[in-house]
């Protein structure tokens, strides 16, 4: 059966339609930041709520809810969305397919925000959430305000999704992306930016953070990445891309198929390894398949049950590029 044009102007927004109906069994809602209203009703494109939040607030949970984000103006949330609810979809509507993970015009950020809980633009701890085509981003300066998406939920999924910090760059641990989920999976996703230098001596500053239980009672447990980018500016070779300082920040598992570890060219020092830890994993392993990385020197630190398949699978050399001679 085709895609087919739905009445409410789905299609349009960018979001595929089958034989008539929208892909879920539940209600759909509509966010616009520059036409919506958070006293709107949020059910149809000409009566869009404003924010995310205010859309998440109106979802059932585990009702298969959809939320479709207008792809071109920035949500600026006043306060750190609190995705509790479980089994609901977010969609930014980009066009389709949602692209590779990269300047997606559907947006969401963090405002002004004086309160010391709000440690994200967004925490997600529900069940089977899906995030799909969005931009996260913050550039918030509060010290509290470490992460731009703190992932502490079950079973989510984060399809070809952007994760921008653009403040706290000094700042230990501070990072993209706090990973405390359960099965949370990746994919087609970019982490961090190639234009703001970051780091100093004995600050790791990640693209993702696996410290456990900074949401309370949360931990990385069976988690993947697959076809994802990685990027930074690293300001001293203590940078990385994937942190955790403590001997059982991953339960069971933490697998990567197909990462790309960047760091810019114009960076002032090369990353000492891409992914590394304070302390050798005890109750989880770490599997890196088919890497590649430009500019950092070695893909994990030794000792420190990070497994990495390849040619040569050893920390310093394997999925190396390496620029082309004249």
């Amino acid at each position: 059966m085709a895609w087919t044009n739905f009445p409410s102007g789905i299609t349009s927004f960018g979001m595929p339609v089958f034989g008539g109906l929208p892909p879920t069994f539940g209600n759909v809602w509509f966010v616009d930041y520059s036409k919506g209203s958070d006293n709107f009703s949020g059910k149809s494109p000409k009566r869009p709520f404003k924010t995310l939040s205010t859309a998440h607030d109106a979802c059932t949970t585990n009702n298969n809810d959809f939320i479709l984000i207008n792809g071109y103006a920035e949500v600026v949330e006043t306060a750190m969305i609190d995705f509790t609810k479980s089994r609901v979809h977010v969609f930014g509507c980009n066009g389709f397919p949602p692209g590779l993970g990269y300047g997606a015009g559907a947006r969401v950020t963090l405002g002004v925000t004086t309160a010391a809980a709000d440690i994200a633009t967004l925490k997600n701890t529900g069940v089977r959430n899906t995030f799909t085509g969005i931009k996260f981003s913050n550039s918030n300066t509060l010290a509290t305000n470490l992460f731009t998406v703190a992932e502490a939920g079950e079973y989510t999924r984060y399809n070809n999704c952007e994760f921008y910090k653009g403040a706290l760059l000094t700042t230990d641990l501070s990072a993209e992306v706090l990973l405390n989920g359960d099965s949370s999976q990746f994919y087609g996703c970019t982490f961090g930016d190639l234009v703001n230098e970051k780091g100093a001596a004995g600050i790791e500053l990640p693209n993702v953070l696996l410290t456990r239980e900074i949401v309370s009672g949360k931990v990385a447990r069976d988690c993947s990445f697959v076809d994802c980018t990685f990027l930074r500016k690293a300001a001293h070779v203590d940078v990385c891309f994937v942190y955790g300082p403590n001997a059982t920040d991953v339960e069971r598992r933490l697998l990567f198929i197909r990462p790309v570890f960047w760091n810019c060219v114009l960076a002032t020092a090369d990353p000492a390894d891409a992914v590394n830890f304070g302390a050798a994993q005890t109750a989880g392993d770490v599997l890196i398949i088919d890497h590649a990385s430009i500019n950092v020197t070695a893909v994990g630190g030794a000792s420190l049950n990070i497994y990495v398949q390849g040619a040569v699978p050893t920390a310093g050399t394997t999925g190396k590029a390496v620029e082309v001679a004249a």
